[in-house]
């Protein structure tokens, strides 16, 4: 199996080789043809998104950074977990969101930054937010918290894009032909791309829950927490749940999908406590899981993997050598 930042390389260089297509087209319908120029655009756009990334996440998710004298019990959990990855210590931020969530960002190791919203304060217990702190945490170490920000804009550009041309091309029907080819071209390109984004988010939260583990937190309490954010996310009005939407593939789970989630979420508290103990999680692996074929679709738009994948996964890895 490839490793993720392998797979986050390769996919970051099929999309950057589709800005660099979308440019030599506008470009080449402006009369420009320097391979340099449509490099430098390419390049340019990608530094830009480098440099104005986090702070895009820091407006949208109104943080405000805390110290240990602050908040002393989410610094020293960040400051325990950070510790045991062997990274530097990240800046510990608190989102003025309700709606229950975590999220890492950052442009490198040193610039890291975990922040929690105030949702989900209120809904986990402390064993439960650390297991969440953990796969923050994984995020920052395997460096796929810059990757993911800079993949997750150009499906916006290729769509803001496609709609310019596309509505150009309608207004200007003497140079119509080369704007609306344009335009579909950013279209397709817009599905193409956002497919390729949703698939490195999705993976990546495979290997940021199996690093939580690896820093010693048990599988039920990730498992647990899991749960409850997503009954959690269920609760909140459709407005709150919007509110974060264009940021969703940086936190823990899709409160969009929390509704459907529900109700194959059920079936793995047996008995009705409101979390996942290590007998629930043991009968879960012992059992074979069925998705739909509208659950698998679902998915392949998703941010995040299906959730009862997701715990089954846990389950398997509470019986291999990181248990």
């Amino acid at each position: 199996m490839f490793s993720l930042q392998l797979r986050m390389y390769i996919l970051l260089t099929i999309l950057f080789g589709i800005v660099y297509s979308i440019a030599v087209m506008i470009g080449t319908s402006m009369g420009l043809t320097n391979f340099y120029f449509y490099l430098a655009i390419s390049l340019g756009f990608m530094i830009l998104q480098y440099i104005i990334g986090p702070k895009i996440v820091e407006w949208t998710m109104h943080i405000r950074y805390v110290s240990k004298n602050e908040d002393p019990k989410l610094y020293s959990i960040v400051e325990d977990q950070a510790r045991r990855a062997n990274i530097p210590m990240p800046k510990v931020g608190i989102s003025d969101v309700a709606v229950p969530n975590a999220f890492a960002f950052g442009r490198s190791l040193r610039d890291g930054r975990v922040c929690v919203t105030q949702g989900i304060m209120r809904l986990l217990n402390e064993q439960e937010l650390k297991a969440v702190i953990g796969h923050e945490i994984s995020h920052l170490k395997n460096r796929d918290v810059l990757t993911i920000t800079i993949l997750s804009v150009i499906p916006i550009v290729m769509y803001r894009i496609a709609w310019h041309f596309l509505f150009y091309g309608r207004r200007r029907r003497d140079e119509g032909a080369n704007t609306m080819l344009i335009g579909l071209a950013a279209l397709i390109f817009y599905f193409v791309t956002n497919l390729l984004v949703l698939y490195a988010s999705r993976i990546r939260e495979y290997f940021a829950d199996k690093g939580s583990l690896a820093l010693g937190n048990r599988p039920e309490a990730l498992a647990t927490a899991l749960y409850k954010l997503v009954y959690g996310s269920a609760r909140m009005p459709k407005d709150a749940i919007k509110e974060s939407e264009g940021l969703k593939a940086f936190f823990v789970n899709d409160p969009s999908n929390a509704m459907h989630e529900i109700k194959e979420l059920s079936q793995l508290d047996i008995d009705k406590s409101g979390s996942i103990d290590p007998d629930e999680l043991m009968l879960l692996q012992q059992k074979t899981i069925k998705v739909s074929a509208g659950d698998k679709i679902m998915e392949l738009l998703s941010t995040h993997p299906n959730m009862l994948r997701r715990i089954k996964h846990l389950s398997e890895l509470k019986y291999s050598n990181l248990g």
